[in-house]
Formats: structure tokens, sequence, C-alpha cells
């Protein structure tokens, strides 16, 4: 066993702590912090439930912040008191004498190692923690919990919800990861002195391009066929009437020949297209050129979406991509018609009650002072609404009103944000042209090219329509396939 008298003389190096404060100071930021990280992961292995983000800044950012700040801390201390030590008229000490042969300062220098690999060692695991965190989906949809709460709600309902928004939004590799990290630090002040955007701008210059992203899991010059699209939508009349629409897609991509489809012809070859968009938000396109399979090059121009020399050269010229027509991959937002029918024919809301899609849509599109008082409205004015109008109905179905007056909450909540000043249709879709202009900003039949040909608004060039807004279309029948809900 040790004994006392050895243990003491490899202790005694510790004291010297107690005549520095400011070294004092730092070794207890130091240790506590230390063994509070520690304590934490061991508890986190054990437990193994999310970290609350708000906690997460605390055991991720702030505690390694007071564990360095304790490492600076002790040799400046060291530091100034030898300083003070040294000044003039100072008593004479020898403490400073680094003597390799005092058994007393080989022990010092023992403890100095050890600690600084233990340092090391912590602060290495304190920072990859801290980095992981910090590039969780948690951090980023909940942290700046009201700025973000559009974005993080459309994700967690969107294809991508198990992709971390990392892999989109930085991807791979370095210079990215600090380009995102100093962005990062300029919007945590946006938002502390809330400068921050109402609502937050679609990130569509400061994205990597999609072949360095999207790419990664897509191939969009893969031949994927076409793809059957059966769509529902419900009249405002008081049978709230199914019309069914059919379209087969020609989605395409690459075959040996070349490209087909919409994909073949728009991203095969990657460079075929480039356009200028004189909006922040490429919607308004005035100009495109268009590289054909022999390598000509012909160039549309709009002759309605007009431009002048200097608003062409003040323009965005872009080479189109996925994101292009894929804008919003993981954060879409409903119109409430959309939502409504989309809720109807998943049997949500149930088409028992008259005019339901007719009055949720009203209630939908109503403005409200914030989200609790749209959520109380939206309940009491279907409500009311079913008891005053159709009160028989009232009486037998009151279960199917309160479901559908809940889901039409939900839709609300999921797609208008009062604070953040979004509301229905603030980040326009430009996949289909249904509901935003999206495809129609090039396919207007009003691009031409010098010699007069036009960009087609033909339908049958990306679709052939099997069914527009039948009742009971018979090529579902044909194709085996059930009809919707009625």
């Amino acid at each position: 066993m040790i004994s006392r008298a050895a243990l003491g003389s490899w202790l005694r190096p510790l004291l010297y702590l107690s005549h520095n404060g400011l070294t004092l100071t730092g070794a207890v930021l130091t240790t506590s912090s230390a063994l509070t990280m520690i304590g934490f992961w061991v508890l986190e292995v054990l437990v193994e439930r999310p970290v609350h983000p708000y906690a997460g800044i605390l055991l991720f950012v702030a505690l390694p912040g007071v564990f360095v700040l304790g490492l600076v801390l002790m040799p400046l201390g060291v530091i100034l008191r030898r300083r003070k030590l040294n000044r003039p008229g100072a008593p004479a000490r020898d403490e400073w004498r680094l003597n390799v042969s005092d058994p007393f300062v080989r022990r010092a220098i023992t403890w100095v190692a050890l600690a600084t690999g233990a340092n090391v060692a912590l602060l290495s695991g304190a920072t990859y923690r801290g980095v992981e965190y910090m590039d969780s989906t948690r951090f980023c949809g909940l942290t700046c919990h009201t700025v973000m709460a559009p974005e993080y709600t459309a994700y967690l309902e969107s294809p991508h919800s198990r992709v971390a928004c990392t892999e989109c939004h930085i991807g791979p590799g370095a210079p990215w990861f600090v380009k995102a990290k100093i962005s990062g630090a300029r919007q945590v002040l946006a938002v502390t002195l809330g400068t921050h955007s109402r609502p937050i701008p679609s990130p569509v210059k400061h994205l990597r391009p999609s072949r360095e992203i999207c790419e990664q899991c897509h191939w969009p010059q893969k031949f994927h066929g076409d793809k059957l699209v059966v769509r529902t939508k419900y009249e405002s009349d008081e049978g709230n009437t199914a019309l069914t629409s059919i379209l087969m897609m020609k989605v395409g991509g690459h075959r040996g020949n070349g490209g087909v489809g919409i994909h073949g012809h728009h991203l095969d070859p990657p460079d075929r297209i480039r356009y200028v968009a004189t909006d922040e938000r490429r919607q308004v396109i005035p100009l495109v050129t268009y590289r054909d399979v022999d390598g000509q090059e012909v160039q549309f121009t709009s002759t309605e979406a007009k431009a002048t020399k200097d608003e062409l050269a003040k323009g965005e010229t872009r080479t189109m991509d996925c994101l292009d027509c894929h804008n919003r991959p993981s954060h879409a937002f409903e119109l409430p018609e959309r939502a409504v029918d989309k809720a109807l024919a998943e049997g949500r809301i149930s088409r028992e009650l008259p005019f339901v899609k007719k009055k949720g849509v009203e209630l939908l599109r109503k403005e409200y002072s914030d989200r609790a008082a749209a959520g109380r409205e939206i309940v009491m004015g279907l409500a009311d609404y079913y008891r005053e109008s159709y009160p028989e109905v009232h009486r037998k179905h009151r279960a199917q009103i309160e479901t559908a007056a809940a889901q039409l909450k939900a839709i609300y909540e999921r797609n208008v944000f009062p604070e953040m000043k979004v509301t229905w249709g603030s980040y326009p879709n430009n996949i289909g042209h249904q509901d935003f202009v999206g495809c129609f900003r090039c396919h207007d039949d009003s691009h031409k090219s010098p010699s007069g040909k036009v960009i087609s608004q033909d339908c049958n060039a990306c679709h052939t329509i099997l069914a527009m807004d039948e009742p009971n279309p018979k090529v579902l029948s044909d194709l085996g396939m059930d009809p919707p809900s009625r």
C-alpha cells in the first residue's frame, strides 16, 4: 500500500493551487464541468432518450466552454503570479527554478502530463458531442423554436423526415461545414437580436448544387419509366362530390438513345438548360437557353415576363438542376383546398357531413389573431355551423363533427404560423402547376426563339391524361384499382 507520506508527497504539488486564486478558479471550473459532462454522458448511455434541445445547449455547448475557460485560467494564473514575483523588490523565490532532479518537480510534471492527457481526451469528446448535437435535427428544428417551427413542422411530415437536416443543407466535406457554421453564427445573432426575416426565405441561393446532395441518393438520369398518379378532389357541394383525375406521368430519365421524359429532357445531359431569373424566388424567368442533342444552343425569350438588358444582367443566371422543380422537397406547405381534399380521401374527415369541404376551407382561410385563437374558433365554428344549419346532423354525428374539427385545426397548425408571417401560399412549390405557377414559369407558350419555336404548354409533353375530374373513372376498374372513398 501507498504510505501516507508518499501520498502526501504526490499531492503536495496540488497545494500550490491555493497560492494562486486565478489558477485555483480555473481548476475548479475545469474539474466541475468535466465531472458534470462525464456524469451526463454515462446517464445518457444508460437512459437512452433524446436530449432536450435547451438542455443540449447547456451540456454540449456551455459546459465545454466552461471547461476550456478553466484550462485557460490555470496557466494564465501561473503567468500572472510569476510576473508579480519577478517584480523589482519582490523577495527572492526559488519555486520557478525547473530542476528535474528534484522529486517535487518530477511529481509536478507527472501531474501536469496526466491532467493534460485527461483534458485532451475530455475536450476531444466534448467537441465531438458538441458538433454532433449542433448537427442534429432536434437542434436545427427546436432550439430556435419560434423561428424554425414552420420548417420543422413541415419536415416531420415530409418524405425526408428520416434524413438529417445537415445531409441536405451542408452535405459532406469540410469547406461547406465551415461555411454552414459561419452562417449559423450569423443566424444565431439575428435570432438573438430579433432581426431575422419573417417568414424565413427559402435558401435557394445558399444550398449546395443538387448533384452534391440530392444525387447522393437520387439519380435523375436513371430511367424510371412512367408513373401512374391518381388524384381525388371534392366539390364544395352538399354531398362533397368526389372527382378523380388519373395521369400517367412521363418521369423518364436516360436511355441508350438519349434522355426521355421529364428528367431526360431537363437534366440529361446535366448542363442542358440555363435560365435567368429576375426575382429572388426564381418565379419570374424571362430568358431560357436550351442545348439540343446536336450541341446547338437556342434562346427562348418571354413575351410576357419582359426584362431589360440591365435587368437580365442583374438577374441570376443558373444551370437547371433538381431544385428548380423540387424546390420544397422537405418543407412543403399545403393550400387549404388540397389539405381538406387529402383528409377527405384518407377518411380523416367524413364525407357524410354536408358541405364539410366548403365550410372547412372557409374556416381555414379566415384570419385569426394567433394560433390559439385559430384552434378555438375553428372547432367552435364547425360545431356552430352544424348546430344551426343541420341540427339533426349535429345530433346524430357529433363525434364525426368533433373529429373533422380536430383535423381542420391540425391542418391549420401544420401550415399557418402567424408569428412568423407564414400563411397559405407563403412558399411556392414548383412541382406541377395546379397550386402555383410551377412548370408554367417556362412552359407557357410565350417563351419564343428567334426562329419562332416556343417552350410548349402541351399537356401531353409531361403526362397523358387518362381521366380528368370524373366521378367514377372507368380506367380505375380497368386497372383493377379501387375507386376513391365514397
